[in-house]
């Protein structure tokens, strides 16, 4: 089964489709791109599929069930939506506490994830002093204290440095290669290339083009579809 299904997905606004006819498939031990320019569609279609917004058409499916289906979310999927989100006046450790017992995990994940992530350090620091990196962090700290299979992450490089990034690929390939399955969303070509086993690229609510990272980059289609892609959406939000 795969870890997560996008069948057919389309979602309007008001007569506007943000997304319109998208499929997707992320099977176990493979990370999968999502790629596209701002107001390719990218955000809508983690949204539905973490039951944050309701599908027009379609579905979009975690191990085989809606978001809203499933027993227990926290150990399933873990989601990296904004890292912005987060109360200014409490430490990095009182806000995993928080999420932790609100998913009735185990307490003891906290120190764990916050090892993980590399914020022990600042873990008792108020996230009002953190660095938008260190935010990423602790958002990514959040999405693993379920030990899920399944992770969706939406631009979660932004604000890491070098280091930061370099971290975040190794995470992710360390992740997958343990037999979980990860959806990343980016704008950024270079970023998905360097951890991705396979791509979609979106634009203007659909796909564009999708396939194993490698048949793409050899085929050299990628860089030429995405370039051209982003040009004649600049301005578009």
């Amino acid at each position: 089964m795969p870890a997560i299904q996008i069948t057919g997905l389309r979602k309007s606004y008001g007569g506007f489709d943000a997304v319109r006819d998208v499929d997707l498939t992320v099977e176990p031990g493979r990370v999968v791109g999502l790629l596209g320019p701002n107001g390719a569609g990218k955000t809508t279609t983690l949204h539905v599929l973490l039951g944050l917004a309701a599908p027009t058409a379609g579905q979009a499916l975690v191990q085989g069930r809606r978001h809203g289906d499933l027993d227990d979310p926290a150990r399933t999927v873990g989601a990296l939506l904004d890292a912005g989100g987060l109360h200014p006046g409490r430490t990095g450790r009182d806000h995993l506490r928080i999420l932790t017992l609100a998913a009735g995990l185990p307490a003891g994940r906290v120190d764990d994830v916050l090892e993980i992530v590399g914020m022990t350090p600042a873990a008792d620091r108020r996230v009002r002093t953190y660095s938008l990196g260190m935010r990423q962090r602790l958002g990514l700290a959040a999405a693993l204290l379920g030990d899920p299979g399944v992770l969706v992450l939406d631009e979660p490089a932004n604000g890491l440095d070098p280091a930061g990034m370099r971290w975040l690929r190794e995470m992710l390939r360390s992740f997958a290669d343990g037999g979980g399955a990860v959806l990343l969303a980016s704008h950024v070509l270079a970023e998905v290339t360097q951890v991705a086993d396979d791509v979609v690229v979106l634009g203007q609510g659909r796909v564009i083009t999708a396939g194993p990272l490698d048949e793409l980059v050899r085929d050299a289609s990628l860089e030429d579809v995405y370039l051209d892609l982003t040009a004649t959406t600049a301005g578009v939000r």
